[in-house]
């Protein structure tokens, strides 16, 4: 999307999305499914094609009533199991959460977040439990932190976004969102009428089911190209 077709934005408030915008947490955790599969005797499954229908069973269940990202994702671990066919404990999945401390950051994330922090206040919006965060190497005080846990919802309906624009202490319009997932970004904020840049780190495309980003990037440090202080 052109950057050059929008006016500079002067946002109060820019909130991120962790997994998959600052931290990359495929490659961060194909070591632990690994693992897991391991463990289960399933050594002969895809593991990334393993990750990736665990994780579309974890945004189904960001639409259910409240339960913590700990239970989900177990939840998801079992269903997982069932679909290819293994028999698996999914207490397994402590495994993925061991890993956490281990996962890494994107290159950019540092030195962006510290350059927009000299302009603006950061905050961030995660699917995941508190104390789960905390076990991240994203080791930063942001001015405001909105979890699944303290907003009790998540994306993909709004509630995590809700809980952003409730807490956020300046008007929706001088929000701007950076997230990385179609189906939990730009589902859940579009609709509440959040400025979207949806970072596109993969470079895979956009789905024509879900609401279009107002800005498209490869990475966050592409944000200071719309930004202006």
């Amino acid at each position: 999307m052109d950057h050059d077709a929008h006016p500079a934005l002067r946002p109060k408030l820019i909130s991120f999305d962790v997994f998959g915008t600052l931290i990359s947490v495929r490659d961060s955790s194909y070591s632990a499914f690994e693992t897991i599969l391991a463990d289960a005797g399933a050594r002969h499954v895809d593991v990334k094609a393993f990750w990736e229908h665990w994780e579309h069973r974890n945004i189904a269940h960001y639409w259910d009533a409240y339960r913590s990202y700990r239970e989900i994702c177990e939840l998801s671990l079992a269903e997982t199991f069932a679909h290819f066919q293994v028999v698996g404990d999914s207490r397994l999945i402590d495994r993925y959460f061991e890993a956490f401390p281990r996962f890494f950051l994107y290159d950019d994330v540092v030195r962006t977040l510290d350059q927009l922090s000299r302009g603006c206040r950061l905050a961030v919006v995660s699917n995941i439990d508190d104390d789960l965060l905390a076990l991240t190497p994203l080791q930063r005080n942001f001015d405001l932190v909105c979890t699944a846990e303290r907003a009790k919802g998540y994306k993909p309906d709004g509630t995590l976004f809700r809980y952003l624009i409730e807490n956020a202490g300046c008007a929706r319009d001088e929000i701007l969102h950076a997230g990385q997932s179609q189906f939990t970004d730009l589902v859940g904020g579009k609709p509440l009428g959040l400025t979207i840049a949806w970072i596109n780190r993969r470079q895979i495309a956009l789905d024509t089911s879900v609401p279009r980003p107002d800005f498209i990037f490869a990475d966050i440090q592409s944000l200071s190209r719309v930004v202006d202080f």
